[in-house]
């Protein structure tokens, strides 16, 4: 039985304390790819609700938000954007040192605040 956008929202919102989780135990490179799969989670629950469709097994988030024919703000965007563009290399990292280096604290940090952000936009954009 396919799932509700409800249950792809609840999954989603697991997925994002999972990536505080991972922050607060210092696990940076696995913040960004929960974030990542946190708006992945959330724009498969829009995609069911606006297109009453199962969404299709992708990770590309551009390729959700155009399938929907999302608008995000600008900033929105930026940030889903950097988002997709690292999701491949923290989901399978060539050189683990190498992401070590690359997510750090701050920058980690920063990609969960802003996918909060988007969370809390694309939650509100569901309830229209």
């Amino acid at each position: 039985m396919p799932k509700g956008f409800e249950e792809w929202l609840k999954q989603s919102d697991y997925d994002l304390k999972t990536a505080e989780a991972m922050f607060f135990s210092k696990r940076y490179v696995y913040v960004v790819f929960m974030c990542h799969l946190s708006l992945e989670k959330a724009l498969k629950g829009f995609y069911q609700k606006k297109l009453r469709a199962i969404p299709p097994k992708v990770h590309n988030l551009i390729f959700l938000i155009e399938a929907v024919g999302l608008a995000l703000p600008e900033d929105l965007y930026e940030v889903v954007f950097s988002i997709n563009r690292v999701s491949i290399p923290t989901r399978y990292p060539e050189d683990l040192k190498k992401m070590q280096k690359e997510y750090t604290k701050q920058k980690s940090g920063k990609l969960l605040m802003q996918s909060k952000e988007v969370l809390k936009w694309l939650k509100k954009e569901l309830k229209k």
